[in-house]
């Protein structure tokens, strides 16, 4: 079977998306899969760019030319070589909504009668519609809207996601999560490689966030929700660690300042390797305080670290709760400060909550049985 994987972009500015997309890619075209997956240079070295594919492991990766600024990307040379090329797939896996260069792919697909699968990775979630509103109505009412009704399914990477999408009247919904490779978060390096980097952050009880810099990622409830659990216990220090893609840092710093509790918090900016796997084994709490996900591979992250975790419902996980594997708490300030105050207080529970977590995540959420469910459901579709 010859699947195309379509995706504006490709660049870790703009987040776990990237990541998991190529994830997902490595792992299904090791199931009797040939795939290929076509994106833009995005915020990429102009090196990216050529005529010819380039090998992942065993999917190819080709580079189009684009015109984009933040998340808006147009490539007509890739639209080009799609009205050239999408017959020669039996079917075509697009990430994203709201994206010109996906809306196009999609009615090409619609077009030639080629089956389509859309993941819109979060996009579609009540708080995401919500954001910049206006710009979206119209949008999804006379493109996104109409495309995503011919897709043959559209992948949700949780239960609750896809009960909010069926609300949306799309009933071809299949949930597949996100995955990670356990074994990086099993032998985690030492703790000295982050503290060597960050001095500041030794001798201090570490509350990870591990996100981009942006406004769905609730950073104005995390900053008193901070300030609160500071008050009560001063060695603890905040790290925020991720980019800020458009522009947002000066208004989350002015959060802390604003509370007087930003001496106790670090800006690492994006962490990779060894410093990112370091950050996690030298932290003690994570938390994820979002207004919206798809399905935070950074929050899988920090489970399977055995990091006992705060995340709010709109991370998407009620799973985690279920099991005792994190605290799933309220989008709110209030209830974020008040959980990780409790796991603060009772150190005990906390890392039985840990260990609960890594076990959870180490047998359900790998990419293995991650790309066995996508590859399952590519043959479903194929097969009518």
């Amino acid at each position: 079977m010859k699947v195309l994987a379509i995706t504006p972009y490709l660049a870790s500015t703009y987040g776990g998306t990237s990541k998991c997309i190529q994830e997902l890619a490595n792992e299904v075209s090791n199931l009797d899969i040939s795939l290929d997956l076509v994106t833009t240079n995005a915020a990429l070295d102009s090196e990216k760019l050529g005529h010819d594919w380039i090998r992942e492991n065993n999917y190819r990766i080709k580079y189009f030319p684009c015109w984009y600024r933040n998340d808006f990307i147009i490539s007509l040379r890739l639209v080009f070589w799609l009205l050239k090329n999408a017959n020669q797939y039996d079917l075509v896996h697009t990430n994203t909504v709201f994206a010109p260069l996906i809306s196009v792919a999609n009615f090409i697909c619609h077009l030639k009668h080629i089956p389509y699968i859309n993941t819109p990775h979060g996009m579609l979630e009540p708080w995401a519609l919500s954001y910049k509103a206006r710009k979206k109505k119209y949008y999804y009412q006379w493109f996104e809207k109409p495309l995503l009704a011919n897709a043959e399914a559209i992948q949700t990477l949780a239960s609750s996601e896809a009960e909010k999408i069926q609300e949306l009247g799309f009933e071809q919904t299949v949930t597949i999560p996100n995955g990670i490779h356990v074994h990086d978060y099993q032998n985690l390096p030492s703790a000295e490689i982050f503290y060597q980097q960050f001095p500041q952050t030794r001798n201090k009880t570490l509350i990870l966030f591990l996100g981009r810099i942006d406004p769905k990622k609730g950073l104005d409830l995390l900053a008193p929700a901070f300030a609160k659990v500071h008050q009560d216990f001063p060695e603890t220090h905040l790290i925020m660690a991720g980019p800020d893609s458009i522009g947002f840092m000066p208004t989350v710093t002015q959060y802390f300042q604003n509370l007087d509790c930003m001496d106790a918090v670090t800006f690492t900016g994006m962490l990779k390797g060894d410093l990112k796997l370091s950050a996690l084994a030298a932290a003690n709490l994570y938390v994820a305080p979002s207004y919206s996900e798809g399905f935070s591979v950074s929050v899988l992250e920090g489970m399977a670290s055995g990091l006992p975790c705060v995340i709010t419902t709109g991370c998407n996980f009620p799973e985690a709760a279920q099991v005792g594997a994190a605290r799933v708490v309220e989008i709110d300030s209030e209830s974020i400060a008040t959980a990780l105050l409790n796991l603060l207080e009772n150190p005990q529970s906390a890392q039985k909550m840990g260990e609960i977590a890594q076990n959870f995540i180490a047998d359900n959420y790998t990419w293995k049985v991650i790309g066995q469910k996508m590859v399952q459901t590519y043959r479903q579709v194929v097969n009518g």
